[in-house]
C-alpha cells in the first residue's frame, strides 16, 4: 500500500522529519522504495541530469508522463509526486486540469507538482477540488529561471513577505504541502510555522517538515553541477568509471568474457554441425 497524504500530513502532525527523493527510472525507483523513502517526485529536473538540457524548460509532457510511469512501476511504497512540465498549467486552470489528470489516469502518479505562488492559486483550486492532489513550489522556480535567475528568493523585506502571502495562498487553496526552493533558512521557518501543511525544503535550511534531494546529485551522478544545497553520500560517477575502464581493459587484452559467462553446445552436437557443414 502507498504512502497517503493523510500520512504525510502526519509527519508533520507529530513533528517527525521526513525525506524525499526524486527518481526518473523504474531501477532507481525500485531502490528508493526499498530504502523506505515515503514520497518520490518524479521531478522536471530529468531535463538537466537525464535528458541533458540546459534548462527544466525544455520537458515535455511526454517525457514528464514517460518516466513517472517507469517510477510507478518500480515503487510500491512511496507515493509518486510528478512534476507538471512548463506550460502545462500556466494557461487556464482547466488545461491544467487536463494536463494534471494524465498523470494519475495514465501514468498512475498519486499527486502533481506545480510551480508558483498567488498566482497559481485558482490553478491549485482547480485541481484539488476536482479530486487531483498538488503540492505547491515556491522560492526559486527553475521553470521561472530565464526570468528571475539562479539565485536565492525572497532576501529583501518585500520578497521574503511575498513568500508568505504565496505560501499561505497556495496552503489555502488546498495544496496538501509545500516545496520551499532556495530560500533563507528564517523565512523557511517563519513559512513551516505558519503553516498547517508540511514544507518540503531544498537548500532552505533545516528547519523545514522535510527535505528533498536530486538523487543524481546526493548519490554522486550528475557531475556537471553540484548546487550548495546538495550534498553527496556516495559517488557513483567515479565507481561507474572505474567498472567501465576495467571492462574497456578486459575485453582488449582478452580476460573478458570467461568461461563462466559463456555458453556452450553439447560435444556429440558439436561433432554432427561439424560434419553438415
Amino acid at each position: 500500500m502507498r504512502t497517503s497524504i493523510q500520512k504525510i500530513q502526519g509527519f508533520k502532525n507529530n513533528k517527525e522529519k521526513f525525506p524525499v527523493l526524486t527518481a526518473y527510472d523504474y531501477p532507481t525507483a525500485k531502490i528508493i522504495d526499498k530504502a523506505g523513502v515515503p514520497m518520490i517526485l518524479v521531478g522536471d529536473s530529468l531535463g538537466n541530469v537525464v535528458l541533458g538540457y540546459e534548462s527544466t524548460v525544455f520537458v515535455t509532457m511526454e517525457d514528464m508522463l514517460h518516466h513517472t510511469k517507469a517510477v510507478v512501476r518500480g515503487s510500491d511504497s512511496a507515493l509518486v509526486l510528478a512534476d507538471m512540465p512548463f506550460m502545462s498549467y500556466q494557461t487556464t486552470p482547466v488545461e491544467a486540469l487536463h494536463n494534471a489528470s494524465k498523470f494519475l489516469q495514465e501514468a498512475g502518479a498519486q499527486a502533481v507538482k506545480l510551480e508558483g505562488g498567488e498566482n497559481m492559486a485558482e490553478t491549485v483550486e482547480t485541481l484539488v477540488s476536482r479530486g487531483i492532489p498538488v503540492v505547491g513550489h515556491i522560492g526559486f522556480t527553475p521553470q521561472s529561471s530565464y526570468q528571475i535567475g539562479q539565485r536565492v528568493q525572497g532576501k529583501t523585506l518585500e520578497s521574503a513577505l511575498q513568500l508568505i502571502r504565496d505560501a499561505k495562498a497556495i496552503s489555502e487553496a488546498g495544496a496538501f504541502a509545500l516545496v520551499l526552493e532556495l530560500i533563507p533558512s528564517e523565512v523557511a521557518e517563519i513559512i513551516t510555522k505558519t503553516l498547517s501543511i508540511p514544507t518540503i525544503g531544498i537548500g532552505a535550511g533545516p528547519h523545514c517538515d522535510s527535505q528533498v534531494q536530486v538523487v543524481s546529485d546526493m548519490l554522486g551522478l550528475f557531475t556537471d553541477f553540484v548546487p550548495r544545497h546538495a550534498k553527496s553520500y556516495a559517488h557513483i560517477a567515479d565507481e561507474m568509471e572505474k567498472g567501465i575502464k576495467d571492462y574497456v581493459t578486459e575485453v582488449k587484452d582478452e580476460v573478458f568474457p570467461t568461461n563462466a559467462q559463456t555458453s556452450h553446445l553439447d560435444q556429440d552436437v558439436l561433432k554432427d554441425l561439424l560434419k553438415q557443414i
